[in-house]
């Protein structure tokens, strides 16, 4: 699957992913950041790819509709967050992408479940 990964996660997190064979750019590769929310969203659209952040704006499914979009995944650590918690966050993404597509979905991610907005 192609990924997009936001300016919040570093090169361990791109790894994990590719490592798991998907295909990843993230916003600091293409120079993309400080860019708008908005553009990012746009981007991501025009690349076919799903957006991985941690910024809660994109759970905006006025804003940013995820069946426009090949998805939109918003990892959401309420603690202070570590490497190891997101890391956990990551891997159950990876998990549940096996058994289920996000193209057109908005996930919120957070330890121990994910919730779900399909299209409607």
């Amino acid at each position: 699957m192609r990924f997009k990964l936001d300016e919040n996660f570093g090169t361990r997190t791109r790894e994990i992913f590719r490592s798991a064979g998907h295909d990843i750019q993230t916003v600091l590769e293409q120079n993309l950041q400080g860019c708008s929310d908005q553009h990012l969203y746009e981007v991501c659209r025009s690349e076919n790819r799903c957006l991985v952040t941690m910024d809660l704006d994109f759970a905006d499914i006025i804003r940013f509709p995820p069946m426009m979009a090949n998805g939109i995944i918003v990892i959401r650590i309420r603690r202070t967050p570590n490497i190891a918690i997101l890391e956990q966050l990551i891997h159950q993404v990876l998990h549940t992408i096996e058994q289920r597509s996000v193209n057109g979905e908005l996930w919120i991610v957070e330890f121990g479940r994910i919730r779900i907005h399909q299209n409607e």
